[in-house]
């Protein structure tokens, strides 16, 4: 892996995932995949099967879990799984500490802030009015069944909302290959729900371990010495 310690610069956006990066949703997404699963017949997930598919598009999610090649049982799923989400399941959800200091200082220092998340708009939306963070971030970019996180972050790039500049931050493989697939820079986060072995193996440009050094980001391109 090739640690870059100078491509954040001043005017850098910062584009975070979610699931696994600020946020912890084990839980409320845990209970709505068993909600759904309940309701077309299939076997619950137990606590620890539940991790691998934090941070990947619940069609996907899905189809990993029942097998089932059909697109409207999966649809069906991913609307089951949503209805007890939009009532609760976003609210089960836990902020990894030292998340909200990193995100205050970065905001602090002038830097510019956004997300990307495979998860839909408006429950991105729910989730940071929880824990009072929306103010911090200057665009969401929310996803979809069929949506590929690359392809949100190539509409990004297109309308001009980031720059080529921008640095990608996420706990899985497929926010860093995502980054890769549009040239721009990535950080990868251990403190989520992907292994240590996963983001290697996808090359992200910097691997923190603890959320209080994306504070280090801005103290790279200041010129001071990062935290150990």
């Amino acid at each position: 892996m090739t640690q870059r310690n100078y491509f954040i610069q001043s005017g850098n956006f910062l584009v975070f995932d979610l699931d696994g990066t600020i946020s912890d949703p084990a839980l409320g997404i845990g209970r709505c995949l068993n909600y759904s699963l309940n309701a077309f017949g299939f076997p619950e997930l137990a606590v620890r099967e539940v991790s691998p598919f934090i941070g990947l598009p619940l069609d996907l999610t899905f189809r990993q879990i029942t097998g089932s090649p059909s697109d409207v049982l999966l649809a069906d799923m991913v609307a089951k799984f949503r209805e007890r989400y939009s009532e609760i399941g976003y609210a089960e959800n836990t902020l990894y500490p030292g998340i909200p200091d990193a995100i205050h200082h970065l905001y602090k220092q002038d830097t510019p802030l956004g997300l990307c998340t495979s998860k839909r708009l408006d429950f991105a939306e729910k989730i940071l009015e929880l824990f009072h963070l929306r103010e911090y971030f200057s665009y969401i970019s929310g996803g979809d069944i069929g949506i590929k996180k690359e392809e949100q972050l190539r509409s990004l790039l297109k309308n001009k909302t980031i720059g080529r500049n921008a640095v990608m931050i996420g706990d899985r493989a497929v926010d860093i290959h995502a980054a890769r697939a549009n040239g721009i820079a990535s950080v990868g986060v251990l403190w989520g729900h992907g292994s240590k072995r996963e983001l290697q193996e996808a090359f992200p440009d910097k691997l923190l371990k603890r959320p209080e050094q994306l504070q280090d980001l801005v103290s790279i391109h200041e010129g001071k010495v990062p935290k150990k």
